[in-house]
């Protein structure tokens, strides 16, 4: 009995072999996985840094004229301390800067830039101070609610921009721009930045979901044709009224003298 005991208790020959195999094992296996983390987290902060870097060359041969080389501003334009990268996006992608002339409002032009470059400006301002960022590709999906969204819009936006999101005259030479065809992007960007004359919505006073309510609404006007028929550019009754009495009263007096010239 004592020597069967003996031999239940003897561990077998390759028992210490299999147990170093599994010890490199997990070992290999652990040391591959930290390495290839921490390599890709390096090549991440690698080429964010290569972004603010060429975004620092950008700035200071097309900005840094008017905004100063540390974002402090001039006389000849604001500073960018704190505006982020949203804002940065938007004027440079837009082609809104760099500005083409002085005026009441900078214009919308063909951007002057590729997008690597804006990203690469907006990588640089946004890494001197915070702000707000760029929005992501889930905060731009017209896939929210647009009865919500038509109603914000009409509370907040369409005092300036119409109803239709049309545009519209402003004061001093401005105005508020269409915003039919514009990029679900840059209608996040300005209610987040308020560019030019328009007020910041920042997300404590319009939040990301009411935001992207707002893009499906101006999405839906753009899908969907007006059901009254032509819409007459959709600058409401005051263009349709004028319309009327221009075309309609015209045809009856142009009527009135037909018949009373051939009675004569």
């Amino acid at each position: 009995m004592a020597r069967n005991s003996k031999k239940a208790n003897r561990r077998h020959p390759l028992a210490t072999v299999v147990l170093i195999a599994i010890g490199l094992a997990f070992t290999g296996g652990g040391y591959a996985l930290f390495t290839s983390t921490a390599t890709a987290q390096s090549a991440t902060a690698a080429t964010s840094q290569s972004s603010v870097d060429e975004g620092k060359k950008l700035f200071a041969a097309n900005c840094a004229t008017c905004h100063g080389m540390n974002l402090e501003g001039s006389s000849a334009g604001p500073s960018l301390l704190g505006v982020g990268a949203a804002s940065v996006d938007f004027q440079v992608g837009t082609g809104r800067m760099p500005l083409a002339m002085s005026g009441p409002q900078a214009m919308q032009k063909p951007p002057q830039f590729t997008s690597e470059q804006t990203q690469a400006l907006a990588d640089y301002v946004a890494s001197l101070s915070p702000g707000p960022a760029i929005p992501t590709d889930e905060q731009l999906t017209a896939n929210g609610n647009a009865t919500n969204g038509g109603e914000l819009f009409r509370i907040n936006c369409a005092m300036c921009h119409n109803v239709a999101g049309a545009g519209g005259a402003l004061t001093e030479g401005k105005f508020a721009p269409q915003l039919t065809g514009v990029d679900s992007k840059y209608i996040y960007e300005a209610m987040l930045t308020g560019p030019q004359n328009m007020p910041v919505f920042n997300d404590h006073n319009i939040t990301p979901e009411d935001k992207r309510d707002i893009i499906t609404y101006l999405k839906y006007l753009q899908s969907n044709p007006s059901p009254g028929g032509f819409e007459l550019g959709n600058l409401g009754p005051v263009a349709e009224g004028l319309f009327i009495w221009i075309f309609g009263i015209g045809a009856v007096v142009a009527l009135t003298v037909w018949l009373t010239a051939k009675s004569n």
